[in-house]
């Protein structure tokens, strides 16, 4: 069994406290009424066009109305297949005059990694709620000055982890809590795909901008070793490496790595852009559970060591985080994935990062 120390302990002995805190609060509660909170896109790449734009589309607590971008050829279809004003409008640059701007509500961050905090930091200094795409920030700095102005602004920050929305990796998590399999003892668990990015200008190419598949996929296995194992790591190794040197110089285009948990717990994770994995494989004292897929954005599914099915949700993952998010918000609830939980899981890529330029070496966390 874990020592004391475990994350599932604390959980245990601190839910009623945390509770009845003011950590993650807005400072003006809102009441759990039908109003729409209105969300302003801040950054307008592949993933808000694709999946949070149309995801809004199928919320009950949320709207798109309004867009933050660099590009301003992009402004008129969005405008006009989303219906959002002239007024709702903004560059990077004039995101802080959002601060006067009563149609929106929060401001979600979608842009490149590298520039999650400068956005990030910006909206909650003009008062805006703060939904900030994972990961986090580059490193833990960043995403404590990000926390940090959330507070002293008083707004709520969250990370969208979809997956800690999703119902078959919310099982995960309760399994680890109330142990129907007995306690954890293994995890296993891999998120990449075997795809390329041959713009030279993409950002996943980019060391600065949070590229490579360690930032954009890997956060996705150590999250999933954290919630499945109801514990944070006491130390990590990992490696990384290119094998297309030539679009993947300056950024891991793979990456493995071994992270240590209380009681001799170990989970063992990897993450890639040249091979599709998607896996989460949980081993408890009795039994075990494997979801297969675990992090697409539709189809999550799996079984337990009993016959339990885990069956896809149907709903959208997105639409279902967004709406949970604004809830908290309506609702002064603390938030489902707050800024601490981006916080660990960068904590960890960074100690990934030291262990491979150390050949390897157990780094401690």
């Amino acid at each position: 069994m874990p020592d004391d120390t475990s994350r599932r302990t604390f959980l245990k002995q601190s839910g009623a406290a945390l509770a009845a805190s003011t950590v993650g609060f807005p400072s003006v509660l809102l009441p759990d009424r039908k109003e729409m909170l209105g969300v302003a896109l801040c950054g307008l790449g592949s993933y808000a066009g694709g999946q949070l734009a149309p995801g809004l589309q199928r919320t009950e607590h949320c709207e798109l109305r309004g867009i933050v971008t660099g590009s301003p050829e992009k402004i008129p279809r969005w405008q006009q297949r989303y219906d959002i004003p002239d007024r709702n409008v903004y560059r990077y640059e004039t995101l802080p005059d959002i601060a006067n701007n009563d149609d929106l509500d929060v401001v979600y961050i979608v842009t490149p990694p590298g520039v999650h905090a400068r956005d990030a930091i910006t909206a909650a200094k003009a008062g805006k709620h703060v939904w900030c795409e994972k990961p986090m920030a580059m490193d833990v700095e960043e995403c404590q000055s990000v926390i940090d102005a959330a507070e002293a602004n008083g707004v709520q920050l969250t990370v969208g982890y979809r997956l800690q929305h999703e119902p078959n990796n919310r099982a995960v998590m309760r399994y680890a809590t109330e142990e129907p399999y007995g306690a954890v003892q293994e995890v296993k668990t891999g998120a990449g795909y075997n795809g390329a990015h041959p713009d030279p200008d993409d950002w996943r190419r980019d060391a600065e901008l949070g590229g490579g598949a360690l930032y954009d996929m890997g956060v996705y296995p150590i999250n999933a070793a954290r919630y499945a194992t109801g514990m944070e790591p006491i130390a990590v190794r990992g490696r990384t490496w290119s094998e297309r040197e030539e679009m993947y110089g300056e950024v891991p285009e793979f990456a493995e790595f071994t992270l240590e948990f209380p009681g001799g717990v170990v989970a063992q994770g990897e993450t890639s852009f040249g091979k599709s994995t998607n896996y989460l494989d949980v081993t408890y004292a009795d039994g075990w559970c494997r979801l297969r897929p675990f992090q697409s954005y539709s189809g999550v599914q799996g079984r337990t060591s009993n016959g339990t099915p885990l069956r896809p949700s149907g709903r959208d993952q997105q639409a279902r985080q967004m709406d949970n998010d604004a809830r908290a918000i309506k609702n002064g609830d603390v938030p489902i994935v707050p800024g601490e939980e981006g916080r660990a899981d960068i904590r960890i890529v960074n100690a990934i990062m030291e262990s491979d330029r150390r050949g390897g070496a157990r780094i401690a966390l």
